[in-house]
């Protein structure tokens, strides 16, 4: 699968939604005319008895071009007022798309059995799709099998996950949609889905000004005579406006169903690649089938935001308005041998709704009601047995912790506090202190100033361990660290980012490993304090920045562990850049490369591959890739918003 010619299909896709965006507003100015005239028509020259008294011919007499450019220039400027306002609402990143609908954080630290499951599969996903880990969201009140994944770069996506899902679906099918998400994230389709959203918002919102007008005519009815004409004046506007309105919601639903439902066997497809099976996604369909609530979603802003999540959301009398394609069609495009038979599984009824009063109680009041309906269904007859092996959501916190801890070679103790806010800020900062005792001690006076009660004395309790990790080792520790500094008030990530910079200063110069880790802290965790404005895609032809490449090239080869002019001319070879030449050790420096990185994040997304490509080719012609190899190349497809896909992965391409 091709992420990256994916988000170039994407961004060719936004251009044909504009098209069918404008289409559908000049469908609205022609109608609002041809009601405005059908209405002087008929008031001026139609009577109850007589009927029409000039005839149909004289219908076109009453479009008027100035009238016409009047009421279209009002839709217009209404309709974009919407879209803009509707747009910033939604670009402030996943976290407002999954709050609006009444998602709830799941924390690194909760100790609920099937949220800390959900975690560790969402962890499983991000190292298969080598990005880092996104916060995850939980919609309580929803007992469908539903998911979606939102924002408008990986850097600020969002996971959120139904109740349902985490408590119906087996590991391997929760791996299975948890990766159908993560395809949407890699290639593109959330900016496109938010871009959809609020466009969708400005056909749609003439029709909700007719049903406010509509409502406020039926409660002036009856007050007087002047208040029953301006009722029923309110009750023509607004009939008027409802059924424009509804005329637009019509398109929207075409444009809707249009745009995504191809992208739902893509991602299907995708999770196939992710999870190397497809008795994952599949078996998570199959589910869904035999699961009497579907994957409806009741929350009050869900319908607007349909087509971003893994299945419908509530019952389509139509199929052509559907954001999604049939199950049974999708089962068979990942299961060539199914059956027809879907999987039953009995629901699990809730004695209320899960708390959401802190975040300290989550897990254990959650625990407590899944413990209460457990006990409740097995009261009301025999269960499944798919159902109760459901219930067992196999291993716990504590020994997940130790499973990564495995995985990464990193030590158990830092898994723990990687995530504790606390814990998270100490280690951080134990990667940037210094190996001089006069640098160590004005490093730690900067993070005792940040008055943080207890966080110097765990920076000095935690460096030691931090500094006899391997180098390949500091980019996972920051990358575990990521999901509990997400966690952080605004107040506290300016206080954290102000302690970052005065550490890397500190000795009055910026070496490139720190300028890797703060990138790579800066591009994940900004957007989800500040607004930040995305990469936009400016340079079709890699020649446009050539100097930029030339710059990075250099670097690289010049950190690279083999002779650092072959290191170059292959890297710059393989781009095509036969004639290039090296640049000389004192202009490759790390403000210089740091320039030409953001230059690059403005290419046209076929071409990040490619620039990626021949880093880790350079790179890796010795055989292998350094630690600072390593960092160089996920800093830089870090900030060009391009995570590496598995077919591009790091120090597995030779050719």
């Amino acid at each position: 699968m091709d992420f990256f010619a994916q988000q170039d299909l994407a961004r060719r896709n936004t251009r044909m939604l504009v098209l069918f965006f404008l289409l559908a507003v000049l469908l609205l100015v022609i109608l609002t005319n041809a009601a405005v005239a059908a209405f002087l028509f008929f008031s001026q020259n139609y009577a109850v008895y007589s009927g029409n008294q000039k005839g149909m011919a004289d219908f076109l007499s009453y479009f008027s071009w100035a009238r016409f450019g009047n009421i279209g220039l009002l839709i217009t400027t209404t309709v974009a007022l919407v879209v803009l306002i509707k747009w910033i609402a939604l670009s402030t990143g996943g976290k407002a798309v999954a709050e609006s609908m009444g998602g709830t954080r799941i924390l690194p630290q909760s100790r609920d059995a099937s949220e800390r499951r959900c975690l560790n599969v969402v962890e499983e996903m991000a190292l298969a799709a080598n990005m880092p880990v996104p916060p995850l969201y939980v919609l309580n009140g929803e007992r469908g099998i539903n998911a979606f994944a939102a924002g408008i770069s990986p850097a600020d996506a969002v996971v959120a996950v139904t109740r349902g899902t985490i408590e119906h679906l087996k590991r391997h099918e929760l791996q299975g949609v948890i990766a159908h998400e993560f395809s949407h994230i890699l290639n593109g389709d959330m900016r496109l889905n938010i871009r959809l959203a609020a466009l969708l918002k400005g056909i749609t919102f003439i029709g909700d000004v007719g049903y406010v007008l509509l409502r406020s005519s039926r409660v002036r009815t009856g007050a007087s005579a002047r208040s029953g004409k301006l009722s029923g004046g309110l009750t023509l506007a607004g009939l008027a406006l409802w059924l424009l309105g509804w005329l637009g919601g019509v398109a929207a639903g075409f444009i809707k169903s249009a745009i995504s439902r191809q992208k739902e066997y893509l991602a299907d497809a995708s999770a196939v690649q992710f999870t190397r099976s497809s008795d994952g996604i599949g078996d998570a369909l199959k589910v869904i089938g035999g699961y009497r609530p579907g994957t409806l979603v009741h929350a009050a802003r869900a319908s607007e935001m349909s087509h971003i999540f893994f299945g419908q959301i509530e019952h389509r009398l139509w199929q052509a308005f559907a954001t999604h394609p049939p199950l049974h069609k999708r089962i068979e495009r990942v299961d060539l041998q199914w059956d027809g038979r879907y999987i039953e599984r009995e629901t699990v009824r809730y004695a209320q709704q899960p708390s959401e009063s802190t975040a300290a109680e989550a897990g254990v009041g959650r625990s407590a009601l899944v413990a209460a309906a457990i006990v409740g269904a097995l009261a009301d007859g025999p269960r499944p047995k798919d159902l109760l092996e459901d219930a067992d959501f196999e291993a716990g916190p504590d020994q997940l912790d130790q499973d990564t801890a495995r995985k990464q070679t990193i030590p158990m103790v830092f898994v723990q506090h990687s995530h504790e806010p606390l814990g998270a800020h100490a280690l951080v900062y134990s990667l940037l202190i210094g190996e001089q005792r006069p640098l160590q001690q004005a490093q730690l006076n900067i993070i005792t100033a940040a008055g943080i009660t207890g966080l110097d004395t765990l920076v000095t309790t935690l460096r030691p361990g931090v500094r006899a990790l391997d180098a390949s080792h500091r980019r996972p520790l920051l990358e575990m660290c990521l999901p509990a500094l997400k966690s952080m008030s605004a107040r506290q990530y300016r206080t954290f980012k102000d302690t970052l910079v005065k550490l890397i200063r500190a000795d009055h110069q910026v070496e490139l490993h720190e300028w890797c880790l703060f990138q790579l802290v800066r591009h994940y965790l900004d957007p989800e304090f500040i607004r930040v404005k995305p990469s936009r895609a400016r340079y079709r032809r890699l020649q446009t920045v050539a100097n930029s490449i030339r710059t990075v090239l250099s670097v690289l080869a010049y950190e690279g562990d083999g002779e650092s002019q072959a290191l170059f001319c292959l890297g710059a070879n393989t781009l095509g850049f036969t004639d290039m030449d090296i640049v000389t050790r004192e202009h490759a420096s790390v403000e210089a490369f740091g320039r030409a990185v953001h230059e690059l994040a403005d290419c046209y997304p076929l071409q990040k591959p490619r620039l990626l490509k021949a880093m880790t080719l350079a790179a890796s012609s010795d055989g292998a890739l350094n630690p600072t190899e390593r960092d160089i190349i996920a800093s830089v497809a870090a900030v060009m918003d391009c995570p590496m896909p598995s077919s591009i992965a790091l120090g597995a391409e030779h050719t």
